[in-house]
């Protein structure tokens, strides 16, 4: 065995704790080595953890635009709820209605009705009808999957905010052309398809594509102009470079033991350590006086006592 210090051989049989060269205790001569060490790779693992945090907080919240662009894609999400357009179907001791939107397709699926549509379109009461409420559900089954890669790029955009943003822009536009052609396809199945309703059925228009159509191209301009200002998280100093240091000492181009405790220091975290430092220092004091005083007083107890 060789001492970590001067490099001097140590019998196996010498179970002193200080080497016989040059005195030093080998045990905490060792701790000490390992606590420098995990000081510093604690350093550069939390600067990368910061810098995700940031990239987080420059998607979400990290500016007016950011915030309402999330309300506006969650708006754009509740907005599924209102009816595309309805049909309501009519027979001696039977009436249903079928609304093209979330609500209204959740509770046609557990009332059935939405898996007789077929049977509807082959039925010479109902075909109609049931064609233009499948062609409006058509669109409205596209304008989800849209929202639903819409809501799933935004979760994942803290990976390259720049990128998200076009990507987000991008569907929005389809989004748009999805929901205003449901808008539309409601209006030409009114008026070509069911010119007139009759007292078995009847088809209503909705608002919903066009409430979609506004919500998403407010989003299309949001992300327009954060492109245009750039999306830029703001890091602390060094951690880039901390992050790039942690990735060659990850691979084996630098060593920890090379490097200086702190690795990097910015004025900032130097006079916030040394407030630390000086407050527990502080505290310490106390602690010492407090048992100090304790200790008197209880000296001159004892002495009053006798």
């Amino acid at each position: 065995m060789k001492c970590p210090k001067c490099g001097g051989e140590i019998p196996f049989y010498d179970l002193k704790p200080n080497c016989r060269h040059c005195g030093v205790n080998i045990l905490y001569y060792i701790q000490d080595d390992e606590l420098a060490r995990d000081a510093k790779r604690t350093e550069l693992e939390n600067a990368r953890a910061r810098m995700v945090i940031a990239k987080i907080k420059a998607v979400f919240i990290g500016s007016f635009l950011a915030i309402m662009r999330m309300v506006f894609l969650i708006g754009s999400i509740c907005a599924l709820m209102i009816p595309f357009a309805s049909v309501t179907y009519r027979l001696p001791f039977y009436e249903e209605k079928l609304s093209a939107g979330l609500i209204g397709i959740i509770q046609s699926f557990s009332s059935g009705l939405l898996l007789s549509l077929p049977k509807f379109l082959q039925s010479a009461l109902f075909s109609k009808a049931t064609l233009g409420i499948l062609i409006v559900l058509a669109f409205f089954v596209l304008l989800a999957l849209a929202d639903v890669v819409m809501f799933v790029v935004y979760l994942l955009g803290f990976i390259s905010p720049d990128k998200t943003a076009k990507a987000l822009k991008i569907i929005s536009v389809i989004a748009c052309i999805i929901s205003a052609g449901a808008q539309i396809a409601a209006l030409v199945c009114k008026t070509v398809i069911i010119p007139a309703g009759s007292e078995r059925d009847s088809f209503a228009i909705g608002f919903g594509g066009l409430a979609c159509v506004i919500l998403h191209l407010i989003i299309v301009i949001i992300n327009a102009k954060m492109l245009k200002k750039g999306v830029e998280p703001v890091y602390r100093e060094y951690d880039p470079r901390r992050k790039e240091l942690l990735k060659k000492v990850k691979s084996g181009e630098v060593n920890l033991d090379d490097l200086p405790l702190p690795v990097f220091e910015s004025e900032e975290e130097y006079e916030a350590r040394m407030k630390e430092f000086q407050q527990a220092m502080e505290e310490e004091a106390a602690a010492e006086l407090e048992a100090e005083l304790e200790a008197t007083a209880k000296a001159e107890e004892e002495a009053n006592t006798q």
